[in-house]
């Protein structure tokens, strides 16, 4: 094997490993020894390709938006749609949730590499802003806010999920009910702006 291949394997095989890690235990509690094992690798080549553990982080955080954001796409003028594929998303990958709530906790503030990632938002802001014909980008910022938080709730705090939805929670169908209605109310929530603009 060529060594540029087997340095990307290896990095490779080190992200995974530390998702997996960082995803359980966040930050504070991840064990760069697990993750080398895991990887098959020392704790040495850890630090060789990423100098800290906190630069790991930073890496796989990083691998995980991308990632995130290539399966979900951009923002549509179906927000309604655009609302279920974010639940769909969340459900389906809870790893990449669970490293965002991480990552809040342990920065409580700004983000090393905050500036791609507000690039990123501001994207997003403005692709919605133009498919929903808003007249400011600071409304459609605020529905993009509360879209994104309606589909993730369920995911991110399943304990009050089930609290609040008892035992229809967990019965057969109950995701779809409540994916269907996550839908719904993202489609009533962005209506009455829409009939303003007409």
């Amino acid at each position: 094997m060529p060594r540029t291949e087997h340095l990307v394997g290896t990095r490779a095989l080190l992200l995974a490993a530390a998702r997996d890690e960082f995803a359980a235990h966040g930050m504070g509690g991840a064990r760069v020894g697990r993750i080398a094992e895991q990887a098959g690798v020392s704790k040495e080549r850890i630090y060789g390709y990423f100098g800290s553990k906190e630069k790991l982080f930073g890496a796989v955080i990083s691998e995980a938006l991308t990632e995130h954001a290539a399966l979900l796409g951009p923002p549509s003028a179906d927000l309604a749609d655009y609302a279920g594929r974010i639940y769909d998303l969340h459900r389906r990958n809870p790893q990449l949730l669970r490293l965002m709530m991480w990552e809040a906790l342990y920065y409580d503030g700004g983000l090393p590499n905050e500036q791609p990632r507000s690039a990123r938002y501001r994207d997003m802001v403005a692709t919605l802003s133009e498919a929903l014909g808003c007249e400011s980008d600071t409304e459609a910022a605020s529905t993009l806010l509360a879209l994104i938080g309606l589909a993730i709730l369920p995911t991110a705090f399943p304990q009050i999920t089930r609290l609040i939805l008892g035992p229809a929670a967990d019965a057969p169908g109950g995701d779809d009910e409540l994916r269907s209605h996550i839908v719904r109310l993202a489609r009533s929530m962005v209506a009455p702006s829409r009939d303003a603009l007409t």
